[in-house]
C-alpha cells in the first residue's frame, strides 16, 4: 500500500456550475484532509459542495456542504469533509453562488 499527502484540487475559481474538481482515478481511494474557500471579493458568497460515487450526478441526496455562506474577505475552512473518504471513480463537485468570488482548495492523501 503507497500513501501519497497531496494537493488533490490545486488553487481554482469556483464557477457558478457543479463542477468535477477532483476525481479518484483507478484503483485508488483518497482521504480528505482539508479543504479551503477564500472569498477573494467584497461581498458574500456562497459555496456548495457534493461528494459524489462513481458514475453518480450531482443531487441532493450527496451534497455535504449546502450554499455555505462565506464573509467577504475571509476563508472558510470545512470541517464536514474532513475524514471523507473517495474511492475509485467517486468526486468532488463544488460550486459558488457568485462567479469568480471564491477560491478553493482541497489537500488530503491518495491511498493505492
Amino acid at each position: 500500500m503507497t500513501v501519497v499527502a497531496k494537493a488533490l484540487v490545486d488553487p481554482l475559481q469556483l464557477t457558478t456550475s457543479d463542477v468535477t474538481q477532483y476525481t479518484a482515478a483507478g484503483s485508488t481511494r483518497a482521504i480528505i484532509d482539508k479543504m479551503t474557500v477564500t472569498n477573494t471579493t467584497g461581498a458574500a458568497a456562497t459555496v456548495t459542495v457534493n461528494l459524489v460515487k462513481a458514475a453518480g450526478a450531482v443531487s441532493a441526496s450527496n451534497t455535504i456542504i449546502s450554499a455555505q455562506s462565506v464573509a467577504a474577505g475571509t476563508s472558510y475552512v470545512c470541517p464536514e469533509v474532513v475524514g471523507h473518504i473517495l474511492n475509485p471513480g467517486d468526486f468532488i463537485s463544488a460550486k459558488a453562488g457568485t462567479a469568480t468570488a471564491l477560491t478553493f482548495r482541497v489537500s488530503g492523501r491518495e491511498v493505492s
